[in-house]
């Protein structure tokens, strides 16, 4: 509602109390004189988009019930289209539906962004929808990635903001291990031929007698 924090998408009533209750919420209340949570889609947050390789879209039913589902692929598979809206193409699965029958019933949604490797996440409010449209969806889907879209889900943010990185356990992709593992080897190899071409250069003027 105008006049309200942004914040207060999550800072409900309830939980205000509970931040009360616990001590926290003289900090949330300065940051809620401030705007709360950041509502445009920034600089910063495309460069972390770019990055993400894992993601975790939560829903509910009409009813209440929550549902999470992991969607993931190559880094940047969640594209912004504008200042308020992300979208990404939704591959075949295992065929539930649940995602898609709780969005056409209450189209609130949150998306929880990991980045295992540099320990960040951001969580994102918001509203989402499914799209069958074919142009979308093509744009929508990485470049030789080996996995078949049915369709597209496009998400209006509402607020976003920066999670601390606390008890996030440092991960990294195995293609990235393996991406740097090479270039260790190569270096290896490359010191080994160096090291090699000295110990020949280094016999070939040793002293006659010199290993007696």
């Amino acid at each position: 509602m105008t006049g309200q924090p942004s914040s207060d998408i999550a800072f409900t009533g309830t939980v205000k109390a509970a931040q009360t209750a616990r001590g926290s919420r003289p900090q949330y209340a300065r940051m809620e004189t401030r705007g709360g949570f950041r509502t445009a889609i920034s600089d910063d947050l495309r460069a972390f988009l770019a990055e993400v390789d894992t993601a975790y879209l939560a829903t509910a039913n009409a009813a209440g019930q929550p549902y999470a589902q992991h969607r993931g692929g190559p880094k940047g598979f969640i594209r912004v289209l504008d200042g308020s809206t992300l979208a990404f193409a939704d591959y075949t699965g295992n065929r539930q539906y649940i995602t898609t029958g709780n969005l056409t019933e209450n189209a609130q949604a949150f998306l929880f962004l990991m980045d295992y490797a540099h320990q960040r996440r951001v969580k994102v409010w918001g509203t989402a929808r499914v799209s069958n449209d074919a142009d979308l969806i093509a744009g929508l889907m990485p470049q030789d990635y080996k996995a078949r879209p049915e369709q597209a889900v496009v998400f209006t943010v509402l607020a976003w903001d920066i999670n601390c990185p606390q008890h996030i356990p440092q991960k990294f992709a195995a293609d990235d291990v393996a991406a740097a593992l090479a270039r260790m080897q190569e270096k290896l190899d490359a010191a080994e031929a160096q090291a090699a071409a000295l110990r020949a250069r280094l016999a070939r003027y040793e002293p006659a007698g010199a290993a007696a």
